[in-house]
């Protein structure tokens, strides 16, 4: 088995492991459950085929859905980044196409990393909230939990990356 394609499977298991018997049981001050289940669509190879990453990421939110009994909410989040972060990558990187065979995300400089993270988690926890509260009413609520969320989930992130990744 390729070596890519091993280390790709143990972080998806154990990410959706961490996930769903640990930090699922994580409710800081009420409302903040960490979800650094996304690094897995983060870290996953530019140069694969996007059609199986984009399979891939469907199954990551449905397995997270199906564990955490949430209706497809995580399904659609993490389907909607993995459809945006090439051209999120574009917009933050500002390279062509071509540099982007070779791209790690430690690589690359530690500023462009955070926002390109925050970006790509704000995004998917803004989803994940709208549709589990799913009323205009509460977009206050929304924007709260999308905001504090998403700081506890950027830091744990890039301390996963930063310890747990190699830098090439």
């Amino acid at each position: 088995m390729n070596k890519l394609i091993f280390s790709n499977t143990v972080r998806f298991i154990l990410l959706i492991l961490i996930q769903v018997l640990v930090l699922n049981h994580i409710n800081l001050f009420g409302y903040l459950n960490p979800m650094p289940y996304i690094v897995w669509v983060l870290l996953f190879p530019i140069r694969k085929n996007k059609t199986s990453f984009l399979l891939l990421s469907f199954l990551l939110g449905l397995t997270l859905d199906f564990f955490s009994n949430s209706g497809g909410i995580h399904a659609a989040a993490t389907l909607f980044i993995a459809f945006i972060r090439l051209p999120l990558l574009t917009i933050v990187l500002r390279k062509n196409d071509f540099d982007y065979y070779l791209f790690n995300l430690r690589g690359i400089s530690f500023s462009k990393a955070i926002i390109f993270i925050s970006l790509l988690t704000i995004i998917h926890h803004f989803i994940v909230f709208s549709l589990v509260y799913f009323n205009f009413s509460e977009i206050i609520t929304i924007l709260n939990n999308t905001l504090f969320t998403s700081i506890f989930t950027i830091i744990l992130s890039l301390l996963g990356i930063t310890l747990f990744t190699n830098k090439k």
